[in-house]
Formats: C-alpha cells, structure tokens, sequence
C-alpha cells in the first residue's frame, strides 16, 4: 500500500514536501492535486516509474506526456518557444492548460511521440504543485489521472488510494480538486489548435 500524505493545500508542510521529493528522486511514483484534478507524476526520464504510469494509465506510445513546470524559464528549456508563442504562455500561465509543443533535445526520447517530437507542458496553479517543483528542481513527468473509461479526472484522494493504492508510492491529500481537466492547446504552429476543451478558457486561443 502507498503512502499518504495529507498535506495543506494553502500551507504545504515542508517535511511532508521533501519526504515526497525523496519518494520521486528514488523512482516512485505519486498521486499528487493539481488545478484541474488529480494527476500521476515521477521523476523525469524514469523509465520504470514511466511504464508503470502507462500501464496504470493504459497508454499507449501516441500518449502525449506532459512536462510539469515550475515556469516558463523551465518550458524554454525543454521546447522551442519563439516570441509568438512565449507570449501566448506568459499571458496564460500558471493555469489549468496543457500546451502541445514541438520538444528539445532535452527531453528524454522515452517522452516523445514516436512519429513526431511533441510534448505537453503545463505550469498549474497549485501552492503543493509549485512546492513539490521548486524542491525537486526539475519538472515532473505526469498524465493527469483519468481512469480507464472515463473522460474526466479523479478529485478525491481517498477513493485514489483506495483504488490505486496498491500500485503507487504515495498519494498526497491536497483536499479536492475541481472536476474539469485541462484544455489542451497545440501551439506547434500557430494559429494555435484547440485540441481538447476543459478547465481553462479557450476563447483567447480560437480568436
């Protein structure tokens, strides 16, 4: 059985946040809240935790993986950003996002689309999200955790451990998340594309 942290979601613990950074940077993987419901992440380019998520997740290697970043200094560093598109992710970030973009060489190949070099990056609004980055230092590879034949993520982490508990290292309670995924917005070429509607407002992306 995981682990469980209930940490506060306006006053995160810090021995809590670095026990859970521990648990990443040994290979673990999590269930941790963010701005739009509850998501799987581990430590960037590792592979078993990776498999593991696919495997929870039932993902196949068309999956786009997303990149969770503390800011947009971070996303220049692992995708091509030009001043257009830098603008239209300082206007709408942090928030409840995932945006496509064509990835560099930074990233690791086991992350990519194996026909295209395309990867998801979001920076969420979330106190336990930015703390667990600005320990770990690096983004968090992660999907958010929308189980097998539903279309919208899980919000209580109660029901999480219950149901994946078995399978994960740790499930941090951040209390419950808003239902809505992320809107998902490829901007590999602009105009940009609205690829799936969700949390975040996509009137500014179809002007």
């Amino acid at each position: 059985m995981s682990q469980y942290f209930q940490i506060h979601p306006d006053n995160p613990q810090k021995r809590l946040i670095d026990q859970a950074i521990q648990i990443i940077r040994d290979g673990g993987v999590i269930a941790y809240p963010t701005d739009s419901g509850y998501a799987l992440g581990c430590h960037l380019g590792e592979k078993k935790a990776i498999e593991k998520i696919k495997w929870l997740r039932s993902l196949d290697d068309r999956h786009n993986f997303t990149l969770v970043c503390s800011d947009l200094s971070e996303i220049g560093t692992y995708a091509k950003v030009d001043n257009a598109v830098f603008r239209l992710l300082k206007a709408h970030t942090p928030g409840p996002y995932t945006f496509i973009l064509t990835a560099s060489t930074e990233v690791p190949r086991l992350l990519l689309h194996p026909k295209r070099r395309s990867i998801g990056v979001r920076v969420p609004d979330h106190r336990i999200t930015h703390d667990l980055l600005a320990a770990l230092g690096s983004p968090l590879m992660s999907v958010t955790l929308i189980p097998e034949d539903d279309e919208l993520p899980m919000t209580d982490p109660e029901a999480i451990r219950e149901r994946y508990g078995a399978h994960l290292d740790l499930v941090i309670d951040g209390g419950a998340c808003h239902l809505e995924p992320t809107s998902v917005i490829d901007l590999r070429e602009l105009p940009p594309k609205v690829l799936r509607e969700g949390r975040g407002d996509v009137a500014p992306f179809t002007e």
